[in-house]
């Protein structure tokens, strides 16, 4: 979280509402390397959660480390299990993580 009493930061990030002089609340993450890797943008008065914002930082972690999987929805912390993203799982994402 940080203030950006200019706005600058925020029409940048494309979240600044010039016709209020207010920002939405958005949630960046971003790499090392300076790359957007995940992006969400609420309304004024819609709240964060935190814990899903750690989840999508935790995913992002594994992902550096292993680019061929993918992260399903539920998935919380290493160990849980990934997916290997294929057209063949179009529309069989449950059918694959309850194997």
């Amino acid at each position: 979280m940080g203030s950006d009493t200019t706005g600058n930061l925020s029409r940048t990030f494309g979240v600044y509402d010039e016709a209020t002089g207010l920002a939405l609340r958005g949630t960046f993450i971003i790499s090392p390397e300076g790359k957007l890797m995940n992006s969400e943008v609420n309304y004024y008065n819609l709240g964060r959660n935190i814990d899903e914002l750690m989840r999508k930082f935790k995913a992002n972690l594994h992902l550096a480390k292993y680019s061929a999987e993918g992260c399903p929805a539920k998935w919380k912390e290493e160990g849980d299990k990934t997916l290997k993203p294929s057209a063949k799982l179009v529309g069989r994402v449950h059918e694959a993580l309850s194997k």
